[in-house]
């Protein structure tokens, strides 16, 4: 059963680039056919999809976030890390890892990440 745990700064300053990484346990990230994804909800918001990376390492953006996120992966510990430039308060959200393969569907317990001075 594949198991997720996000880590990073709770409070990030504007202008500066967030970043969290989702550790991985119980399955691998190079699995074939799975999908690693990285999904927030802003306060009194709905869910936002920001970006996938894919088992082979390839990625995919939200057209309306691409020109200030990477998603990267370090296979040897099993993790994949969000980036996101040039924060603004309106990045102020709950972020979540979501992982997909086959019909198996895990998603993190979510961590407040606040945009403020």
């Amino acid at each position: 059963q594949v198991q997720l745990q996000e880590s990073g700064p709770g409070l990030v300053k504007p202008s500066q680039t967030l970043s969290l990484t989702c550790t991985v346990s119980g399955g691998s990230i190079t699995t074939n056919s799975y999908y690693w994804t990285w999904i927030r909800q802003p306060p009194g918001k709905g869910l936002e999809w920001m970006g996938v990376i894919d088992y082979s390492g390839g990625t995919f953006y939200s057209p309306s976030l691409k020109s200030r996120t990477s998603i990267s992966r370090d296979t040897s510990k099993n993790q994949f890390t969000l980036q996101l430039s040039s924060v603004t308060p309106e990045d102020t959200a709950v972020y979540y890892c979501h992982s997909r393969g086959g019909q198996t569907v895990v998603v993190s317990q979510g961590t407040q990440v606040t945009v403020s001075s």
